[in-house]
């Protein structure tokens, strides 16, 4: 820390303490009590650990109590009283939930230490206990609009609350060095499941559910991200976790540790860059969203049994017409996670191309439309299989291992969204070059809908082409209840065709998702499952409880 770092951190008490007798200057408003209300636009808040970093906010102070901290516009009927600080700088202890004490100064202290020296001269607002001892803001109801987006919102989402790692970003979990710079991560994931039902014909199908019943840990994720520090810095994953929690029909299920990823991407230009080793194919939205930040508890019986989880290979990917457009193209073989050749092992090639043929200002309303392919060669052979969405479950479908020259999938996507509504769905077909099983072709579709019930909105990452992470408004640790979101979705996958049965699945889910912050939260899923199999069609049902905990 910087001999001015230091001084701007000790003047944050010092002032506090002193300005019961430095107030004597400053001219206090009449008229000017917190009450049920207080919103101060266009505060400037200095990062006390490096005095170059700082960030415009709005504060909202509610009975006394601070109440949110944010970059984003509040909304004016939220507060009686509002002034302007017209970007001034902000002394003083900040800790939503509380009652807060700081200043408003006139001028900036890193520019004339005098400031903090003779602080009541120059102090523009003084709050203690979250009232207002003294003010020469301006009160002007409608200065909040002025702050705000002025293009035209579809939708006005609730603002998200200042990181509250802002004002200390010294994480035990970041390095920083001359060449490289980064952060550990890890992911941890309990399941407890309980099967409601099942009838006769399914418990001939798959046998007895109520073996599956009980609580597992469903997933374990440990790596590091960051970037390696040239004058265009490349980006850098590793990460080793139990698989089971990337499903897929080439997945390798173990209750081991392995490596999940290991890739570098490499910008080539501002829009294009190159991803290098193991990670996801460019093919579904499904796919490459992370699930942990998805509004299901699994992927939907399709993405698990038709495509890929993950690949060693190389993919180009960019974007076009003002980032309304996304492509990516990639090559891909396993051979050194297989410990065979490349000539031994099939190699792939998928594609994923995407458009948004509308969009609002605000990226509040979104229609996202897109198509993917992806060709493997059969020197591997195929098998299709997958559990009905429970981790804790026997494959439900399965075809056995099936011989083929090759394979072509075709994926096809599409999802609106307006504010905190999200739906859409997508569509994958494969069609197998097998001419001793008559050419077979397998399908599969899901389709869903998502209401963030506190709502906050999905953005949406223009340079991928894939929805973004919520963003919670009011973390449970920032004197918040979090977000509530709830879904529902319907999911089909059919693995019967021409001399292959693998069986027909369809299934029903109700889902409700309580995040506690942006990278935890408890959920409760219901299935409804019916399998058409060995000439029988089987129901059954069941619920699972998750709790997800995201370290980043």
């Amino acid at each position: 820390m910087s001999r001015l770092d230091r001084i701007i951190a000790s003047g944050f008490a010092a002032i506090l303490v002193l300005s019961p007798c430095v107030v004597r200057n400053v001219y206090a408003a009449e008229g000017l009590e917190t009450g049920a209300g207080l919103l101060i636009t266009d505060v400037t808040l200095i990062n006390q650990h490096a005095t170059n970093d700082e960030v415009l906010v709005n504060i909202l102070i509610r009975d006394n109590k601070l109440d949110i901290v944010t970059e984003d516009t509040i909304p004016a009927d939220r507060a009686e009283v509002i002034l302007d600080a017209e970007g001034e700088i902000l002394l003083g202890d900040l800790k939503l939930g509380e009652k807060p004490d700081f200043l408003i100064l006139a001028g900036d202290p890193r520019d004339n230490f005098e400031l903090l020296i003779n602080a009541g001269e120059h102090a523009r607002l003084l709050v203690r206990d979250g009232e207002i001892v003294s003010s020469e803001l301006i009160a002007n109801a409608q200065t909040q609009a002025a702050s705000g987006n002025d293009k035209v919102q579809s939708y006005s989402a609730p603002p998200l609350a200042l990181a509250t790692s802002y004002q200390d970003p010294t994480r035990w979990n970041h390095f920083d060095t001359k060449y490289v710079s980064g952060l550990f991560n890890g992911v941890v994931v309990l399941d407890g499941q309980h099967w409601r039902s099942q009838d006769a014909g399914s418990t001939q199908q798959v046998g007895d559910l109520n073996d599956f019943d009980g609580s597992a840990v469903r997933a374990l994720e440990i790596g590091v991200a960051g970037t390696i520090n040239f004058n265009n810095p490349w980006q850098f994953t590793v990460a080793a976790a139990d698989l089971t929690f990337e499903p897929g029909f080439d997945g390798r299920e173990s209750d081991d540790l392995q490596f999940r990823d290991y890739r570098v991407d490499i910008p080539l230009s501002q829009e294009i860059s190159l991803a290098v080793g193991k990670q996801r194919e460019p093919i579904s939205h499904e796919r490459i969203m992370s699930l942990a930040r998805q509004p299901h508890q699994e992927r939907s019986v399709t993405a698990n049994t038709l495509l890929a989880s993950r690949n060693v290979g190389v993919t180009l990917s960019g974007t076009g017409f003002s980032r309304r457009m996304t492509w990516a193209g990639g090559v891909f073989n396993d051979w050194l996670e297989d410990d065979g050749s490349l000539s031994d092992n099939a190699t792939q090639y998928s594609g994923r191309l995407t458009w948004l043929p509308y969009i609002t200002d605000d990226e509040n309303s979104i229609l996202h439309v897109a198509a993917g392919a992806r060709y493997s060669g059969g020197e591997e052979g195929f098998r299709y299989a997958t559990t009905p969405g429970f981790s804790q479950a026997p494959d439900f479908v399965d075809t056995g291992p099936l011989q083929a020259d090759n394979t072509m999938s075709y994926a096809l996507e599409a999802f609106w969204q307006r504010g905190p509504f999200w739906m859409g769905g997508e569509y994958v077909q494969t069609n197998m070059d097998a001419p001793a099983l008559n050419d077979p072709t397998f399908t599969g579709y899901h389709v869903f809908a998502s209401w963030l019930i506190t709502g906050e909105v999905r953005g949406y990452n223009r340079r991928t082409g894939v929805f973004n992470p919520i963003s919670v408004a009011k973390s449970v640790n920032q004197n918040g209840w979090g977000a509530l979101e709830a879904v529902a979705r319907w999911e089909t996958v059919d693995l019967t065709d021409e001399l292959v049965a693998g069986g027909v699945v369809d299934i029903a889910t109700l889902g409700l998702t309580w995040w506690l912050t942006s990278n935890a939260y408890v959920s409760v899923n219901y299935r409804h499952i019916e399998l058409d199999r060995f000439d029988l069609i089987g129901t059954s049902s069941g619920f699972n409880l998750r709790v997800l905990m995201m370290l980043l």
